[in-house]
């Protein structure tokens, strides 16, 4: 027996009724272009279109390494949503993944971004990519193409998740590995300005934001004045992942280390300078007293009523970056960089054991 339907039950449905409009995201794509275009660097041989974006390599370099690098911005994403704020995790993105080549003494060339959603605006996806493409510019970075997936279904209305790819150069001989950290050697600090973009899920845990409480709960607490943090609990929890490249770069040829403080805190990310042979015998010293702890994560702290050594587990603390240096470029960063300090030095590591000492345990 033959079903038989009728001719109007197909002729009806579209991509648009599935939840795909490619009409829009023609136009989207269109003014993703013109942000695109304000970050072109004279390397880039294609604009914004083709199935793949054309980066010609640099000259000046003797044996030139690339380097490659991918992250997100995790839940930082449901406060922004929540608080209609969508242009800083665009730089949160970039910063992030510029810190992360920097570790190795990079720096950065091209970018490319990855946005999924269900039916985000098309207002709403521009400011996004707006964020990504001012911090791009900002850092000499091209922005040099991306994918945004419409993916009904996979995604609540309103919900999206931004990863984004980052490729950098150094010169092989001046790579930064940690291998020329030696005992002596000094700790220096920057600080982080907030929470980065790590301890999210945790800090929505405390509040149980992005729980399905609905937009209005999630409003009213982010929103919340709070007087130790001179504003809102929002505007605490969204500043800016800062990017630290400006402030290391004159000094990347003198580094020895450095540690992007995310997740896994000081600690653990202090103690990935430490993974090569010929390391076990040294330990990075922390003096915790150095430094005053952001308001923020105290108010996080209190509120959750966490142990020490959980929030020094899962949040930078108020340190955004660590640079292991001699003493002499120590004394002179200290004095050219602004808002840089001694957090520490390397000393023999006790019973032979790698460790990062002067933390909660």
């Amino acid at each position: 027996m033959k079903v038989k339907m009728s001719k109007s039950e197909f002729e009806s449905l579209s991509y648009v009724d599935a939840g795909v409009d490619v009409g829009a995201a023609e136009l989207t794509v269109k003014a993703y272009s013109e942000i695109a275009m304000k970050t072109m660097r004279p390397e880039v041989l294609s604009g914004v279109g083709p199935f793949a974006g054309l980066f010609n390599l640099p000259t000046g370099f003797q044996e030139p390494v690339l380097v490659a690098s991918a992250d997100g911005v995790g839940t930082k994403i449901l406060i922004a949503t929540a608080l209609d704020r969508f242009d800083s995790v665009g730089a949160d993105l970039v910063n992030h993944c510029v810190n992360d080549i920097l570790t190795v003494g990079a720096r950065p060339l091209f970018f490319m971004d990855y946005l999924a959603t269900a039916d985000l605006s098309q207002e709403q996806r521009i400011k996004i990519v707006s964020g990504i493409g001012n911090a791009c510019a900002e850092q000499n970075v091209a922005l040099l193409g991306g994918e945004t997936a419409d993916m009904p279904d996979m995604y609540r209305s309103g919900d999206f998740d931004l990863a984004g790819f980052i490729v950098g150069i150094v010169d092989r001989a001046k790579i930064i590995d940690g291998k020329k950290i030696g005992i002596g050697d000094v700790l220096v600090a920057l600080p982080s300005g907030g929470l980065q973009t790590n301890g999210y899920s945790l800090v929505r845990k405390i509040w149980s934001l992005g729980k399905d409480l609905g937009f209005d709960h999630d409003q009213e607490i982010l929103q919340k004045e709070i007087p130790s943090l001179n504003g809102s609990l929002g505007d605490a929890l969204l500043a800016t992942h800062r990017s630290f490249l400006s402030d290391f770069e004159p000094y990347l040829e003198q580094i020895h280390g450095i540690a992007h403080i995310t997740g896994g805190g000081i600690g653990g990310n202090l103690s990935r300078l430490f993974e090569h042979d010929g390391s076990s015998y040294m330990s990075a010293w922390i003096d915790r007293e150095s430094w005053e702890i952001p308001n923020i994560f105290k108010v996080i702290q209190d509120t959750g009523a966490i142990e020490d050594s959980e929030m020094f587990g899962a949040f930078n603390m108020g340190i955004g970056i660590i640079v292991v240096v001699n003493e002499a470029v120590a004394r002179k960063i200290v004095s050219e960089v602004e808002g840089s300090w001694v957090v520490g030095e390397i000393k023999k590591a006790e019973s032979g054991h790698k460790t990062v000492e002067g933390l909660p345990k």
